[in-house]
């Protein structure tokens, strides 16, 4: 059977259980910790959860909030690492020190960082193999800017990238790919359920194409303006597999009812 025809019922049977990660970028102090992320916890606690939950904070960060949510299922992250362990690299976080922080999850080659700071495909893969060798769990990210988009290259750019930006360790490891239109982000600007899914499809059959029966289970995260009006829709498309969520994610209400939209449809009812 052909990859096309395999992927998507791979993907689903996979991806029962949704995953959404907050991105704070570089927003929050300390003071917000005890209000948002408070919040947060004080109604996922009295709530049942089925879906995984992930907080990237700025690296200022990932100790108080690794403390905070140690008692929770919510996982902590980072939003990047550098490719070596350590070394005479001025401001930058090695992987090791970001598990050391407390994180579990390690966000890379986000739009923004492949912006503005030129990071290739091939720095992206190899960051992957740094939070590998760390025991992070890689959220690898991919999409097309507008121009790309108005040109039909999408689905193009993204293969690509998830092609080049994929590392031949993740077999076999726990990992996540995020697709995030670069004109989407942040803009309110969401594309049709359509194309979200036509991406999807293309990125799972690049990552089986890469890895083999090694891309058939990782989830696919939207990410790109999610909120609380559409994130039902959007987690329901075939092969998303959860929400890479931006702003929406600073707030605790938001954040918390996209996470009630991933929810299975029994338990939300329950």
């Amino acid at each position: 059977m052909a990859a096309g025809e395999t992927a998507p019922r791979q993907g689903r049977m996979k991806q029962s259980v949704k995953m959404i990660v907050g991105n704070w970028k570089m927003n929050g102090l300390g003071a917000d910790l005890a209000t948002t992320v408070a919040d947060l916890l004080h109604d996922l606690h009295l709530e049942p959860q089925q879906c995984r939950v992930g907080i990237c904070p700025p690296a200022t960060l990932i100790d108080r909030l690794a403390r905070d949510v140690r008692t929770s299922h919510i996982e902590v992250g980072g939003q990047d690492c550098r490719v070596e362990a350590k070394g005479a690299f001025t401001g930058g976080v090695s992987a090791e020190m970001l598990v050391d922080a407390g994180a579990r999850l390690v966000i890379l080659g986000h739009s923004e960082r492949r912006q503005e700071f030129g990071e290739s495909d091939a720095l992206v893969s190899d960051k992957v193999g740094a939070a590998l060798r760390a025991g992070l769990t890689p959220i690898i990210c991919v999409g097309e800017t507008l121009a790309q988009r108005e040109a039909g290259e999408a689905a193009s750019v993204v293969r690509g990238q998830v092609l080049g930006s994929l590392n031949d360790d993740l077999a076999g490891k726990d990992w996540a790919l995020a697709y995030e239109p670069v004109w989407a982000i942040g803009t309110g600007l969401t594309p049709t359920l359509e194309q979200i899914s036509e991406i999807h499809a293309a990125a799972r059959a690049a990552m089986i194409e890469r890895l083999g029966d090694g891309g058939g289970a990782a989830p696919i995260l939207y990410g790109g303006s999610v909120n609380p009006g559409n994130a039902r829709d959007i987690l329901a498309v075939d092969e998303v597999g959860g929400a890479l969520v931006g702003g929406a994610s600073l707030k605790a209400a938001d954040f918390l009812a996209i996470i009630r939209a991933a929810q299975p449809a029994s338990v939300a009812a329950g």
